[in-house]
């Protein structure tokens, strides 16, 4: 198996229990934070529909320069969140394919103007990308408990799935 086998293969997985999770955020709570620290949930469920489609992005640039702006849509509504999620995916797929192989030894840069805030290899921020999607899922789900909205499962089923617990 490829590395680009490999993380395609996983982006659908990955993808699909996402969009469960994606798919319980009310439009009445886009506006909650639980924390000052935390982020406002509009916040964190844009950036989790945006992360597939940094597959496409690293594979398709050789570095992201926030100076240059990178916008983000202003979502208001579940319909809105789950079309953006599902445009960032196939974006993301689309990039997957066997010839972009060769490209994951090249570097690739995270800049803001001239301070240069992450450099590595594709391979490497494609796996940093799938475990930002993963990480920021799971904190959605800490602010769906918190909203008392049952939390799907992940790798098997939830709590609120199952009366095992």
């Amino acid at each position: 198996m490829t590395f680009i086998d490999f993380f395609r293969q996983q982006l659908e997985a990955e993808g699909a229990i996402t969009r469960k999770f994606l798919e319980r955020v009310p439009d009445d709570k886009y506006d909650f934070k639980p924390h000052e620290r935390s982020m406002v949930i509009k916040d964190l469920v844009t950036h989790i529909a945006d992360l597939p489609g940094w597959f496409h992005l690293t594979l398709t640039t050789k570095e992201l320069d926030f100076a240059n702006g990178y916008d983000q849509p202003d979502i208001n509504t579940n319909k809105e969140l789950l079309a953006f999620f599902d445009k960032r995916y196939q974006e993301g797929l689309s990039a997957l394919v066997p010839e972009n192989e060769k490209q994951l030894s090249e570097k690739w840069v995270l800049r803001n103007g001239e301070k240069i805030l992450w450099e590595d290899t594709k391979l490497i921020v494609l796996r940093s990308s799938m475990s930002q999607q993963i990480h920021h899922r799971a904190q959605l789900g800490v602010y769906l408990r918190l909203l008392n909205i049952p939390i799907p499962g992940s790798y098997g089923p939830s709590a609120d799935e199952n009366d095992f617990m």
